[in-house]
């Protein structure tokens, strides 16, 4: 599961072209568009289209970068498109099947392999090796998140990683110490127990969980499974974890919530986005979460929030850093050397860098990195600096992007964990449905 999102679904204005069309050009537009453009393609004036999901802030930055690049080619308009994240994954999909997905497109990691098997994404691997996209101040095994079948499909956007938005407020009531990157899956429980003990009133006048109940998350899955030294995948056809494993976590998780540690089923189920998580409704002092949308949370009770590792093993970290998205290039794109173009500058133009900032966590340039990196400050620095205490911790390569069947199987992980959780199916039953789907998925 990608990271929470937040924001509403909005279409940005089309910029108005005639501002674009010089004296002396035909009266009617149209003849004016033909005959006038300054560099399109055949002279022409050429609008790309360009879709993202994400936040109020993600939104207004990104449309100022892309304004920019609007400026310094005149012959070219963007026409952008934003939603939250589950209105954004099923327009994305209706758009593949039904003759393709926009010029332009950010793309989450498990989406990679759904779309370009699919043909609905156009291979970069021309347009890195001519220089229209840069790639050289990435880290190469972020930019290999994106490659699939000896192609590169997508670049990364962002370098973020997972962990834990927290109620330091209420820990320090507790006698809770912030937690470390040492900090383990017990500790968690036990810190999870010992809030929920507290029996502290959220707004609606609930008692405060320690935590929100992870158990439908396939990544709070993955940590937990890396943590233990496995993975979600051992290659293109083949899971990387058994059903052992699996009814071992969902245990782990359904325990703390029937005792009262997690949030209830309903709530948890009801948390999909991030301004209705049960953090930023103040059920729990806990959420699993995504750095760059540590700053989408809100605490109604006006309690200091701070970012927290996720917990491991034995000082195993199983968090990695990974692009908290990508973005490609659709392979029915009327002008995908255009679309190119863009792409490279919104990865690599200081300018865009600068503005962008970290609304899609670090910028993957490292050189723009480090430019962001000496002008953020609040909870944009916190992230920051929490992003570096674990790069020194130690943290794990990415692995490659998930296979085909990934999008079906995550779907099917959060529907058989709920019916853990609502007393239908026991964790064994339902570990040993879900193991079934997935292998089928895989090997269909």
């Amino acid at each position: 599961m990608p990271e929470p999102r937040s924001g509403r679904r909005r279409f940005l204005r089309r910029r108005a072209v005639a501002t674009a069309v010089a004296a002396g050009c035909s009266t009617v537009l149209l003849a004016a568009l033909t005959s006038c453009g300054a560099s399109g393609a055949a002279g022409h004036h050429i609008t790309l289209t360009f879709t993202w999901w994400g936040n109020d802030d993600r939104q207004a930055r990104t449309e100022k970068a892309v304004r920019l690049f609007e400026k310094a080619h005149p012959d070219v308009t963007v026409q952008m498109s934003n939603a939250d994240f589950g209105s954004y994954k099923q327009r994305l999909a209706t758009q593949a099947a039904g003759g393709g997905i926009p010029d332009l497109a950010q793309l989450d990691y498990r989406q990679i392999s759904q779309f370009a098997t699919g043909g609905a994404l156009l291979p970069l691997d021309s347009y890195v090796k001519d220089g229209t996209v840069h790639t050289g101040e990435m880290d190469p095994s972020l930019v290999h998140t994106g490659h699939l079948a000896g192609k590169q499909y997508a670049l990364p956007m962002g370098r973020g990683i997972t962990g834990y938005v927290y109620d330091a407020t209420v820990f320090a009531q507790a006698g809770i110490p912030a937690p470390q990157p040492s900090w383990t899956w017990q500790d968690y429980a036990e810190v999870d127990a010992k809030i929920a003990a507290m029996k502290l009133k959220s707004p609606d006048g609930r008692t405060v969980a320690g935590s929100n109940d992870g158990g439908s998350n396939e990544d709070v899955f993955e940590d937990w499974l890396r943590s233990h030294g496995k993975q979600l995948y051992a290659g293109p056809t083949k899971l990387g974890y058994t059903e052992q494993d699996l009814a071992a976590f969902w245990s782990f998780c359904h325990r703390l919530q029937k005792s009262g540690a997690l949030v209830s089923a309903k709530d948890s189920a009801q948390a999909d986005a991030t301004g209705i998580s049960a953090f930023s409704r103040g059920l729990d002092a806990l959420d699993y979460s995504w750095d760059a949308t540590f700053t989408g949370f809100t605490s109604p009770t006006g309690h200091t929030m701070r970012y927290a590792p996720v917990p491991g093993v034995d000082g195993k970290a199983g968090a990695y850093f990974k692009p908290t998205m990508l973005i490609g290039i659709g392979a029915h794109s009327k002008h995908p050397q255009m679309a190119a173009e863009l792409m490279d500058f919104l990865l690599n133009d200081r300018q865009a860098g600068d503005v962008l900032g970290v609304t899609r966590s670090q910028p993957p340039n490292r050189s723009i990195a480090a430019e962001v990196d000496r002008k953020l400050s609040g909870p944009d620095l916190k992230v920051w600096q929490f992003d570096e205490q674990m790069q020194k911790y130690g943290v794990q390569p990415p692995p490659a992007a998930p296979p085909k069947g990934d999008v079906a199987i995550e779907s099917a992980f959060v529907r058989e964990y709920q019916r853990v959780e609502f007393g239908l199916a026991s964790p064994a039953k339902a570990a040993h449905e879900l193991v079934v789907q997935a292998k089928q998925e895989l090997e269909s």
